[in-house]
């Protein structure tokens, strides 16, 4: 909803980080945004996109994919 309304980026952050403390992945995050492009038209799913990214690069969550998944270590190879 707020990614359709547009201009909340500040309430976004809200909701990010709080969809990152009950365990949502940054990807997961970034791919419902993507989604969301469909209904609300690419700019305003772009612009909630950054919004996102601002907040993973706070919690040093960037670049996306190369955090270890569960059950991994990281540096540890994968098989």
């Amino acid at each position: 909803m707020l990614t359709a309304l547009g201009g909340c980026e500040a309430q976004l952050d809200v909701h990010v980080n709080a969809a990152l403390n009950v365990g949502l992945t940054p990807e997961e995050i970034v791919e419902a945004l993507t989604h969301s492009a469909v209904y609300c038209g690419i700019p305003k799913a772009l612009n909630a996109t950054f919004a996102a990214k601002k907040v993973f690069a706070e919690r040093g969550l960037l670049p996306l994919g190369q955090q270890p998944t569960p059950g991994t270590q990281a540096g540890a190879p994968s098989a």
